[in-house]
């Protein structure tokens, strides 16, 4: 049986198994054995000291932070110890850091509770862009900056809520570095200083953007799309002409005291219309005054159909805002009818471009798009506009535009599939909208137009033909009834009574030979 004795070499109280603790055995072999320079005793040696020696330097060094070899001249004393004590400190569990900080990454500070106290700024004497292309996220952190730490707090704070995936964060915050290591109170981050700083980077622009603009320091100084566009099309028309119609442009645009500013494209279709009209009378004008009637008379009357109404329509806008300001005296366009518009048959879609429309959707969300298009009849607009909370799968219910309606088999195992792919992909995403992508799960705003429309680009049976399809479906097989139409899509009278009529002039045409190609017996839904 073992008994406790003392080490011979280090003085260690212990169990041994020889003459030597463990510890001295490992130490004794890649050294000579000689005097100690410091313990004056005789054993084995590293660089002229014992191990007691190198045990007293490395307990100093962790209490100053100093290196153990640097001390060693100094020792003055030795704390004796028990055997084998340091192998078991090695043995306790201790708290693992963080993977940054065992990568070398220096751990963040902690955000502050609160913004940059403001007080009196000096103004600067003019603007001045600076360049931030040169600054280097890794030597001008400025931890001292209380404007990158509200903004790391702010980006931190977004991150958390909307689910941001780890390497859209470090994104982020290496570009708020990048942009608010030097910032001061007063200044602005400028889209143009921003955009060469963090595009060859390949940071994230929009979500960086975003974080500046909830703290108050963005501005935003591209030139505007609208003001290039606008331009572009007043270039050519006679000055007198272009006053008025700029006028009437930004008005649609922008609003007015009495009026509410329209879609951007209202303006857009409108002033595309009529610009053909206003060259020709600029070659012969200098004013809307001296447009006559029969000057819009003979413009109408190259046109037909669709162009020849909305033609109409938008000169009487025209003229009307004109009049309202006192720069003509009459309004040439009053009392010209624009006329009821003829609409053609509609016709059902052929099942091979269904069928080709079925085949062409591989992804989920395209899938549920495909359902809810061709089944529910539901618009680009209102697909893209769909919460989570709309689609009730216990109840077997979905919401579209404030009607609810039944889900069939379907719709149903669609949804099911993409929400189970939805939950996989955006574990995290805060974003309400029924169908996200990997753009907008990190926001809270719908998809794109584009993306929804872009599986069926090309093919015959569109979203749009499909939803056309599937209102003239229920026509056909529930009978012509306009006020079943309205109450089932929610359809307004007039677009109610054109399905209606489409329905009845299918269903009083002669049927065909080949039963398979009459308008009853062909389907719409996928």
């Amino acid at each position: 049986m073992l008994e406790p004795d003392s080490c011979s070499n280090c003085l260690a109280w212990g169990l041994l198994f020889m003459r030597w603790c463990g510890g001295c055995n490992s130490f004794a072999r890649p050294g000579p054995h000689a005097p100690c320079v410091g313990f004056r005793s005789h054993g084995p040696l590293r660089k002229g000291y014992c191990r007691l020696c190198w045990c007293q330097a490395r307990t100093d060094a962790a209490a100053t932070g100093a290196k153990a070899e640097l001390l060693l001249p100094e020792l003055r004393y030795h704390q004796l110890f028990f055997a084998h004590m340091a192998l078991l400190w090695e043995r306790v569990p201790r708290p693992r850091p963080p993977k940054y900080e065992r990568r070398g990454r220096p751990r963040k500070p902690e955000p502050p509770p609160a913004p940059p106290p403001g007080g009196w700024i000096q103004p600067s004497l003019f603007p001045v862009c600076r360049d931030l292309t040169r600054v280097d996220p890794a030597e001008h952190t400025g931890p001292d900056n209380a404007w990158l730490a509200w903004a790391r707090h702010t980006a931190h704070r977004l991150g958390e809520a909307r689910g941001w995936p780890r390497k859209i964060r470090l994104a982020v915050d290496r570009a708020l570095i990048i942009l608010m290591s030097r910032h001061v109170g007063g200044d602005a981050v400028r889209y143009s200083e921003l955009y060469p700083a963090l595009q060859p980077r390949r940071l994230n622009m929009e979500l960086t953007i975003e974080v500046l603009d909830h703290i108050g320091v963005f501005l935003d100084d591209r030139p505007s799309s609208f003001e290039e566009w606008l331009e572009r099309k007043l270039d050519g028309i006679a000055l007198g002409i272009r006053r008025d119609v700029e006028h009437w442009v930004r008005l649609l645009h922008d609003g007015g005291p009495r009026s509410q500013p329209r879609d951007e494209n209202t303006a857009w279709n409108y002033l595309n219309r009529i610009r053909p009209v206003l060259l020709e009378w600029s070659a012969r004008y200098d004013h809307l005054r001296e447009v006559t009637r029969d000057d819009i008379v003979t413009q109408l009357d190259s046109l037909h159909g669709g162009q020849r109404q909305h033609t109409l329509i938008v000169l009487r806008s025209l003229f009307r805002q004109a009049k309202k300001n006192g720069t003509i005296f009459k309004n040439p366009t009053s009392r010209i009818r624009v006329g009821q518009r003829e609409y053609g048959i509609l016709q059902p879609l052929e099942p091979e471009h269904i069928e080709s429309s079925v085949a062409a959707v591989t992804r989920p969300a395209d899938r549920l798009i495909l359902a809810l298009a061709a089944a529910h009849a539901a618009r680009s607009g209102a697909i893209r506009r769909l919460q989570l909370d709309d689609l009730d799968i216990g109840n077997r219910k979905l919401t579209i535009e404030g009607r609810t309606r039944r889900l069939d088999d379907l719709t149903l195992h669609v949804a099911r599939e993409w929400l189970e792919f939805r939950r996989r992909r955006w574990p995290d995403t805060a974003n309400p909208h029924l169908l996200i992508n990997k753009i907008t799960a990190l926001g809270t705003g719908p998809v794109s137009g584009v993306s929804l429309s872009e599986p069926l680009r090309g093919r015959a049976a569109t979203l749009e033909k499909l939803r056309i399809d599937r209102q003239l479906e229920e026509a056909l097989v529930h009978g012509p009834d306009p006020l079943h139409l309205a109450e089932v899509f929610g359809l307004d009278e007039k677009t109610a009574i054109r399905y209606a009529n489409s329905a009845r002039a299918l269903l009083e045409r002669p049927l065909e030979t080949d039963p398979a190609t009459s308008p009853r017996t062909r389907g719409s839904t996928p």
